[in-house]
């Protein structure tokens, strides 16, 4: 997987995280010989949102490791992947349940475009591995966003033990923790959580808009595929 030295990310480019921790990890990457998820062109997709525009965080474990199915946001799925839906059919559940209204849409880039940052704890995945990249150097990266976004009030959601390790530091936010929307987990405290009406309630006291969860409106792309190197 060859990925560009400095990714061009409005907000997010002066991380540290670039400059002491990236060479290595992306030198990793490029000698990884089997198949990573998402393609090098979706990895940072979730950080095409910059910081000022960012409302609310959903923070995940790692990409689907499955052909096809890592799009670079967390727990979203190409429209036409065509598969098993595992986490995000819980999710879009919840959806049903907590708001009254069905979504289809599996692709979660509307959300994105409504100030959702939905970002994993680990940007790859080997194919067919879970949480194989889960140790290989992106923690420094999510907690400098985490760090980054921590100085003014937004809703966290906080699904599984990976990602509740990276609760922000300040008490201003609604942070909303809950077991991982897994198959495996989801009914053990994901399901019957409500944290989509909960988010938009908090939005609403805030005086800002709502996030239409059930992508009611026309689908809009955060932003094209960015060029790997």
């Amino acid at each position: 997987m060859i990925l560009p030295e400095r990714p061009a990310l409005p907000g997010w480019d002066d991380l540290p995280f670039w400059r002491e921790d990236w060479p290595a990890l992306r030198a990793r990457l490029a000698a990884e010989d089997g198949p990573v998820h998402p393609p090098p062109s979706r990895v940072f997709r979730a950080l095409d949102l910059p910081p000022d525009r960012v409302r609310v965080v959903i923070l995940g474990q790692d990409p689907y490791h499955t052909p096809g199915k890592a799009d670079g946001l967390a727990f979203s799925i190409p429209g036409e992947f065509g598969g098993r839906l595992d986490s995000l059919g819980n999710i879009l559940r919840e959806v049903g349940t907590d708001t009254g209204t069905e979504r289809r849409r599996t692709d979660l880039s509307d959300w994105a475009a409504q100030g959702v940052l939905l970002l994993n704890t680990a940007l790859t995945v080997p194919e067919g591995r879970a949480k194989g990249h889960a140790r290989w150097g992106w923690t420094p990266l999510v907690r400098q966003v985490i760090a980054r976004l921590d100085h003014s009030p937004r809703a966290f959601l906080l699904w599984g033990g990976p990602a509740r390790a990276f609760r922000p530091a300040r008490d201003h936010h609604l942070v909303i923790e809950s077991a991982h929307p897994s198959p495996l987990s989801a009914y053990r405290g994901f399901l019957g959580t409500r944290p989509f009406s909960r988010v938009n309630d908090w939005l609403a006291a805030r005086g800002e808009a709502p996030v239409d969860w059930a992508g009611t409106g026309p689908a809009r792309p955060l932003s094209p595929d960015r060029p790997a190197d």
